[in-house]
């Protein structure tokens, strides 16, 4: 079974995160010697879990245009100079660790897990955005794309507790918002439906469940805690606490659970016809 350490949000939880990575991370450096070199560059002599990520990430996405001596010190510093970006890393790792049961630790989720790269990646290029860096923010973009088959616009509002399961093909749009505590599986597309401009890109609420492969286009609204089945494509909103399944998407009826997002039930069995369905 595994170890599932629940920490606090905040400056506690990035705490416990980062002694549970560091200790992890010693037990594996003597079981495995071969991946001491890693584990010390990335985590053992590393102060704080804002530098370890810098450091993963530019081991991951080093090219001859911007090289992992380059990339190590800009990291670095952007993460060690936003306690949020942090704390946001620090709740997605947990979420992976809780959700799925591929994951024993956060430092697997850190080390081998590119849905968390992925993620982490958009959260440096949306914080450069936000600073009106537009063309390097583009840039680590165009950088997690290549590297991990994840394209999210820096500009989309993503928040905390994001588990990116598998994450291939997962692309979203520049007017795209997520909340907190969302579970996402693979090819899933939150697009638009054309070429117009302003809000043209979906909403997803907090504890959504999105299958894979779901595709949801324009500014549709996934209520709280709903479930988009595997394969479904959504042109319109859905309700709270529903889910929905098909091309297009129907209501199959109400959600099991309150937060789908966290019980990662993907199956479409539910409690019970929506009214009015």
């Amino acid at each position: 079974m595994k170890d599932v350490r629940l920490c606090q949000s905040g400056e506690a939880g990035v705490a416990g995160v980062w002694s549970w990575i560091k200790e992890e991370a010693e037990r594996v450096a003597i079981s495995e010697p071969q991946m001491r070199p890693l584990l010390e560059d990335v985590v053992i002599n590393k102060p704080c879990l804002g530098m370890a990520l810098g450091e993963r990430l530019a081991r991951k996405l080093a090219r001859e245009d911007m090289t992992r001596d380059q990339l190590a010190p800009l990291l670095g510093g952007i993460l060690r100079g936003d306690d949020h970006l942090v704390e946001s890393a620090a709740r997605d790792l947990r979420a992976i660790v809780e959700r799925d049961p591929a994951c024993q630790s956060p430092l697997e989720a850190l080390l081998f897990f590119k849905g968390f790269m992925a993620i982490s990646t958009y959260r440096v290029s949306h914080h450069l955005w936000q600073q009106g860096r537009r063309e390097i923010a583009l840039y680590f973009q165009s950088l997690a794309s290549e590297v991990f088959g994840v394209d999210i616009h820096p500009a989309a509002r993503i928040g905390c507790g994001i588990l990116l399961d598998h994450a291939t093909s997962f692309v979203v749009g520049e007017t795209a918002i997520i909340e907190d505590n969302v579970s996402i599986l693979h090819e899933v597309t939150l697009g638009g439906t054309g070429k117009q401009s302003g809000d043209r890109h979906p909403i997803v609420r907090s504890g959504v469940l999105l299958g894979a492969g779901a595709k949801i286009l324009g500014r549709v609204e996934i209520g709280e805690g709903a479930k988009v089945g595997a394969g479904s494509v959504v042109l319109n909103d859905v309700e709270p606490h529903t889910t929905v399944a098909g091309v297009p998407a129907q209501v199959v009826g109400v959600s099991r659970e309150d937060s789908p997002a966290l019980e990662m039930d993907q199956r479409l069995a539910c409690k019970g016809r929506a009214k009015g369905k």
